[in-house]
């Protein structure tokens, strides 16, 4: 069964995607939404425009929204226990570490990863049964969208 709000989630996360791009960046987008399906927080690659190897969209996503909630004095402080993460490709180990640690309960990504993806891909850390926290998962959420974004992107990188 199809979930809508997941994919209107995955369109929001599809434009960060594109703004990626145009910066030279590998055309990845997420967003971070709250209970009431409020966006909180997005983010996109940001590697090549700003030299930071930890500038990944989940990464920042995960950091606006707990800024977000700061600012309005909601949430949990830095846990996003209510929220989902909504990326357009499996998040690598770096990123499923961060959703772990900000106690996201839901991963909604579009497109698998099995060069690097640490949520089924390669590895599974979000659903480590030695860890403390475990997400659930929704794969392949508009997965032809995101893989032809991506591939794409290579496409004219690689010649």
């Amino acid at each position: 069964m199809r979930n809508t709000e997941h994919d209107a989630w995955m369109g929001l996360a599809l434009e960060q995607a594109r703004a990626a791009a145009e910066s030279d960046d590998v055309p990845i987008g997420a967003v971070v939404v709250g209970p009431q399906g409020e966006v909180l927080g997005t983010g996109r690659n940001e590697r090549e425009a700003t030299g930071d190897p930890t500038a990944h969209a989940e990464v920042l996503a995960l950091r606006r929204a707990t800024a977000a909630r700061r600012e309005t004095g909601s949430g949990d402080g830095w846990r996003l226990s209510d929220c989902t993460l909504v990326v357009t490709l499996e998040p690598c180990a770096m990123c499923a570490g961060a959703i772990m640690l900000a106690r996201v309960p839901r991963l909604v990504f579009g497109a698998w990863d099995p060069k690097a993806g640490a949520c089924g891909s390669v590895f599974d850390v979000v659903r480590e049964p030695r860890l403390n926290h475990w997400v659930e998962v929704h794969p392949g959420v508009r997965g032809p969208e995101c893989v032809g974004l991506l591939t794409e992107f290579f496409n004219a990188h690689r010649g």
